[in-house]
């Protein structure tokens, strides 16, 4: 295939899950082929670069090959090159007011130290 619409090659390469939330992307304006703006429509080719926000994350996406069916996901790799920065590191909260579910209720004493390790 030589030639797909944008919305079903992000679907079909597992850019995004389902083939509405592609076209949700495209309407919403969060897809970029070329560097213009894409319709769900717009066509794609081989060479093509694809820069698509997806989530809290920027994708940028070389199509290596046109599909516009979903196939498997070792299939579906060797149909992109990934050109995106890596994603930031994810920030690791400290569970410090963490009770064991069968300890009961707070005492008075325990509620007190809890109210002081949150500030109040």
């Amino acid at each position: 295939m030589e030639v797909a619409r944008v919305d079903r090659w992000l679907w079909a390469v597992r850019a995004a899950p389902t083939r509405a939330a592609s076209t949700a992307l495209c309407r919403a304006g969060h897809v970029k082929v070329n560097g213009a703006g894409a319709k769900p429509s717009t066509s794609v080719h081989p060479g093509d670069t694809v820069t698509a926000r997806i989530g809290d994350r920027e994708r940028v996406l070389e199509v290596v090959r046109a599909i516009d069916k979903r196939v498997g996901a070792p299939i579906a790799a060797g149909c992109i090159l990934d050109h995106s920065p890596p994603p930031p590191p994810r920030e690791i909260v400290p569970r410090v007011l963490v009770r064991d579910p069968s300890s009961g209720r707070p005492t008075k004493r325990d509620r007190r130290q809890i109210d002081r390790l949150r500030g109040r």
